[in-house]
């Protein structure tokens, strides 16, 4: 299973947005990308056969999934989270950030606040902005190389703000925690009494590292059940993200029907006849890939945290507990935000997602896609060592 992660896939030359498109995004063609949430890895052979069948028929015609579809579904999140979905609860969108737009539009109104935990996926941010609701960040706390939730700071913000909708991150992208159960339960428990909307974003929950658990927040309690949305997809899991398929469960009926209303207004309807085929294929057979990627990444992981270690100890590794995006401190370096951006860029020569398009909380941070061969990871940190030992000595 190795030798297939291993394997390097030329991925220049297909309008990927990740190795394609560096000029148009003002960036040198020289760098190497490891910064969208993308893997260089070929899908599960399944889902490949899949769409080569559907491919060969040669007719794609208005579509829609068939029982089976649900029930791979369904019998996934059984197995492996525990989760006992219902079939009326699934609404299928194109995608997680499309399905937290949606949320938004139809459960609250203009002028709403709606709150997050920054650093956190910038879409949200952007979401929430776009459509014209109020933002409230409860930052998270970094303390000791970890982060936490302030519970004190996120109560106080849903009363001082009248929030309306919160938007979970779980696992959590970028800093890499999987909540516990007695964190996720903390903050249901808190949304519940002030009659909060949760929008669980679940999109990495198969990436976890041994020694985690992933929970679905819905599942927690019967309270969660009712008054959340969970958004999931195999686009992070089976690098299918160009494909646009997410499942989205809703059990409260009344929440449901806003969210479907919202979308019949966008003017939505099917999606892509490859999004399904693709889903399906690879939730019905990739789990033995899935656990072979995993173990990779782990590996990855191991030789990320000894290379800085043993060669640069000036960047701290925020542990990961999941996720394949792992979140640099890079403080220690010294640099100024627009001065750390243009080291990497321009001494480094990498594409890394810096850490202050997720917040002004992560400014000093870089998000490093390990999604990659291990070859192109040592590549890249090679490059980050010798820019690093170039950099002026700090007087002691």
């Amino acid at each position: 299973m190795n030798e297939s992660f291993d394997k390097i896939v030329d991925r220049k030359g297909t309008n990927s947005i990740k190795y394609d498109f560096a000029a148009e995004r003002g960036k040198p063609a020289d760098l190497l990308p490891l910064w969208v949430a993308d893997m260089d890895f070929q899908v599960p052979p399944a889902v490949t056969e899949a769409l080569v069948k559907s491919a060969q028929h040669g007719i794609f015609g208005y579509s829609e999934s068939k029982n089976d579809y649900f029930e791979t579904l369904q019998k996934w999140y059984a197995d492996y989270f525990q989760f006992h979905v219902q079939r009326d609860w699934l609404v299928k969108t194109p995608g997680v950030v499309y399905a937290i737009c949606t949320a938004i539009r139809a459960l609250t109104r203009q002028g709403d606040a709606v709150m997050i935990q920054r650093p956190v996926y910038y879409p949200f941010t952007e979401s929430i902005v776009s459509n014209g609701l109020v933002l409230v960040n409860s930052p998270l706390v970094y303390r000791n190389g970890k982060y936490a939730i302030d519970f004190v700071d996120f109560e106080e913000k849903i009363v001082r703000n009248n929030v309306k909708l919160f938007i979970l991150c779980s696992p959590h992208n970028p800093v890499g925690r999987v909540w516990t159960k007695d964190e996720l339960i903390q903050v249901g428990d808190l949304c519940v009494k002030h009659n909060v909307i949760v929008v669980a974003d679940e999109i990495h929950a198969d990436f976890v590292y041994p020694g985690n658990t992933h929970y679905v927040f819905a599942n927690l309690k019967p309270e969660f059940l009712n008054q959340s949305i969970t958004c999931t997809a195999p686009s992070k899991s089976f690098n299918l993200a160009g494909l646009q398929a997410s499942n989205i469960w809703i059990p409260n009926p009344e929440i449901r029907r806003e969210f479907r209303a919202e979308i019949t207004r966008s003017g939505y309807s099917q999606l892509n006849i490859m999004g399904l085929v693709a889903c399906q294929a690879a939730y019905a057979h990739g789990r033995e890939w899935l656990e072979g990627l995993k173990e990779y990444l782990s590996q990855n992981l191991d030789f990320l945290r000894r290379f800085l270690a043993e060669k640069l100890p000036q960047i701290t590794l925020v542990e990961p507990q999941g996720t394949y995006l792992v979140w640099l401190d890079c403080t220690k370096l010294g640099l100024e935000e627009e001065q750390l951006e243009d080291f990497m860029v321009n001494q480094a020569k990498l594409w890394l997602d810096s850490g202050a398009i997720f917040g002004p909380e992560g400014e000093g941070f870089e998000r490093v896609n390990i999604a990659c061969p291990r070859s192109v990871l040592e590549q890249a940190l090679t490059r980050l060592e010798q820019a690093v030992s170039s950099l002026p000595k700090k007087d002691s």
